[in-house]
Parts: structure tokens; sequence; C-alpha cells
């Protein structure tokens, strides 16, 4: 009887213990790694149309962004910074220049992301200025019907970047936000530019072209890039032949009008 006993005793703390161990897998938060079909996505969160025309309320957390890549760009919540990513790092450089690492709750009405994985190498070892080193890198697309995710590790001798303060409701026009951007000049630094190329199928959503944000070795300065000269240094490119979009869902969103062409705003913009 006793031995009865002790068996079922037993047998009671076993079925526990693995029905906890069940529960424990069923509420276990999910890796931020995606299935490998999925590493050649390019996520992201609203459209360019929409940031042209003020909607800069965030509509999407830093950590949930996180999910869907550990490379890109953005801005920050009322516009707050110049958002990049890399190596799994988020940051904003905000319009002291400097860089703040960001996460958790905080939240960005517009960014791109991407888990990188590099399918092309370009080694730079004679000076380029931008226009000249992106004629080198497109040079190496397979198509102009794809993204790309593009990363540039080096010493530039030269590099001017930008970035804006946090808007106040009723928000104005990116356009008339850029037209007062704070300017950054750095001569002779260490550091990486992040971003992406965008096909003109994507005019819109996107930026076609070239759309780049950088940071320092140390990761404390940096900004959307404005203009830059290369000195030497590493081009990765990862082709990313899928395309996701989370659009907001509410705000003013809802009520702007994407139907117009804001290219020459665009075109100002960047």
């Amino acid at each position: 009887m006793a031995g009865d006993t002790f068996f079922r005793y037993t047998a009671v703390a076993v079925a526990c213990l693995i029905a906890g161990v069940l529960i424990g897998l069923a509420v276990a938060p999910l890796p931020a790694v995606p299935a490998s079909g999925d590493r050649d996505t390019l996520f992201q969160v609203s459209t360019i149309d929409a940031l042209l025309q003020g909607t800069y309320d965030g509509s999407m957390t830093f950590d949930e962004l996180a999910r869907h890549g550990d490379f890109g760009i953005g801005c920050g919540d009322r516009l707050d910074g110049e958002l990049i990513g890399i190596d799994g790092e988020w940051y904003l450089i905000r319009v002291d220049g400097r860089a703040y690492p960001v996460s958790g709750n905080a939240t960005t009405p517009f960014a791109a992301a991407t888990f990188f994985d590099q399918d092309v190498s370009v080694v730079i070892d004679e000076p380029m200025n931008l226009t000249a080193l992106q004629n080198r890198v497109e040079s190496e697309f397979p198509s102009e019907n794809l993204f790309y995710a593009i990363r540039v590790d080096g010493t530039f001798s030269h590099m001017v970047t930008r970035s804006v303060p946090a808007q106040e409701k009723p928000y104005p026009r990116l356009v008339d936000v850029t037209a007062n951007q704070t300017v950054f000049t750095f001569e002779n630094i260490t550091g990486t530019a992040v971003g992406f190329w965008t096909p003109a199928l994507a005019e819109g959503v996107n930026v076609p072209g070239y759309h780049l944000h950088f940071i320092t070795d140390d990761r404390t300065a940096g900004g959307h890039v404005l203009d830059m000269i290369l000195a030497e240094g590493t081009v990765q490119v990862d082709t990313t032949a899928n395309f996701t979009m989370a659009l907001p869902s509410g705000g003013d969103f809802w009520t702007v009008d994407l139907s117009g062409d804001l290219s020459e705003d665009l075109e100002r913009v960047e």
C-alpha cells in the first residue's frame, strides 16, 4: 500500500512538472530571429509620403521593430531624431548630434528594418564622393526592381549629417521641418553608414534610390547622411526580394491624403 501511494504521488508530481514546462513554453516570448525564408524581407512601418505630410505620431514600439530586423533606419516619435539600427542595436541621433540607445515601448512613426545577411562585398581603396560611391555600388545590383540593404564601414574624410527636433501639434510638413535642420560635419571619422536602396516601383512608399544614416564607430554621434567622402572601406549589400509593411492602425494616418505626387517635397527633404 505504501509503495502504491508513493507511486501515485510520484506520477502526479511528474505530470505537474510536464504541464508546467508546457505552460512555460506556451507563454514564453518568441525569439526575434525569423524563419530563414523571412530574413530576406524588408519590413516597413508606414510610408514616406505619410511622413512628408506630418504624420509623426509613433505607431510601433522599438521592441516590436527589433523583432523584424537587426538593421535599419527611420525616425523617432514626433520626428524626434534619426533612427539607425546596426548589429541588433538601435539608436536615435537627436538634434544635439548625440546617439541615444532606444528600446522598449518608445515608438517610431516611420522605419525600415531587415536581418542583414551580406550577398555582395565591395572594397573601396580610393577616395570616393557620395555620387561615385553610389554608382559603384549600384553596378553590383542584379536588378533595379529589388530592395537592397546597404552597409558602408570605413574611414570618411568628410561626412555631413543632419537631425531635427521633436515636433509639436499641429505638425508641420517635413519639408518645412528640414528647412531648419541642424547639420553636423565630421572630418576623418570612422564609422558606418546604414540604409537602403529602394526601386522606383516603391515611389511614395519609401525613398526611391539611396537613403542612408550614419553612426560613428564609438556609437556616440551621427545622423541622416547629406554628403560624404569615403576615404577607404567596405560596402556590403544584402539583396532583399521580399517586402512587407505595417500601416498605422489609427491617428492622422487614417485621414491623410496620399493620392498626390510628393516627389518635389521628397527631393528637397533628402
